[in-house]
């Protein structure tokens, strides 16, 4: 059993849906799909180069949140694996299955559909080029130790030490649009009971892009070293960060 593809979906409230979807769409360049789902609540985003890898999904109640879904071939074996290594059924809706990792994240198993190609950085007239390309799971340190094995056990990729004590990441296959970093939530956070997740981007000229993300609607809320911590117009944080947008690496170490 193996996973082929990965697809962050963004989960927003009935009445910020559109709105996170058009600022996503225009941060990453891409078109927009036509309404999807038994409810009509998800779209996709449509990049130029490559093969889709975000959605957004309107949610009717609950606040604003960020998920992943794993394609596989064999969806009932990939749900399998996963409910052995620790993960909950929470439902299976026709077509894919609803779990939570044993960290409380919730997640998907879905089929897969042929996408193989990684979409491309973004050149954008700032100079700057940019890529979403990696899913940060935010884990409480009581648990960070198994979320770490149960991501590991579920993809087979390999873990790497990152750019601090706090952060380790999977090695993704070749082509796969998303890396997995897995960064436990030390002081002021340790009173997280449940994973979160969100979105980073990679890109070479950090400030340039917080710029623009900002003109589109963004919110700052911390500069770092190595990161900019950004909130989207209809509620959720992601970052920007300092690695680059081909390698996923910083320029001298591998990490955040």
């Amino acid at each position: 059993m193996a996973i082929r593809w990965t697809t962050a979906i963004l989960d927003y409230p009935a009445e910020e849906f559109d709105r996170g979807s058009a600022f996503w769409q225009a941060v990453t360049a891409s078109g927009i799909s036509g309404p999807a789902g038994e409810r009509a609540e998800f779209v996709t985003l449509l990049p130029a180069d490559g093969d889709p890898f975000l959605c957004a999904r309107r949610l009717h109640g609950g606040a604003p949140g960020c998920h992943l879904d794993v394609h596989a071939d064999d969806v009932p074996a990939c749900a399998a694996q996963a409910e052995h290594l620790g993960a909950t059924v929470i439902g299976e809706p026709g077509g894919y299955v609803v779990l939570r990792s044993p960290g409380g994240l919730r997640f998907c198993v879905t089929g897969h559909d042929g996408e193989r190609k990684r979409p491309a950085p973004v050149s954008w007239p700032g100079g700057q080029d940019s890529l979403v390309d990696q899913l940060s799971v935010d884990v409480s340190p009581g648990c960070y130790g198994r979320e770490c094995e149960f991501w590991y056990g579920l993809t087979g990729w390999p873990q790497f030490p990152g750019s601090r004590p706090e952060f380790i990441f999977l090695g993704r296959p070749a082509g796969m649009p998303l890396r997995l970093l897995l960064q436990r939530l030390d002081a002021p956070h340790a009173g997280l009971t449940r994973c979160t997740a969100h979105l980073d981007l990679a890109c070479d000229n950090v400030p340039a892009e917080t710029a623009r993300h900002q003109a589109l609607g963004a919110s700052l809320v911390r500069v770092v070293t190595d990161w900019t911590t950004l909130r989207d117009p209809a509620g959720l944080q992601y970052c920007i960060t300092r690695r680059n947008p081909v390698t996923g690496k910083l320029a001298s170490r591998s990490g955040h």
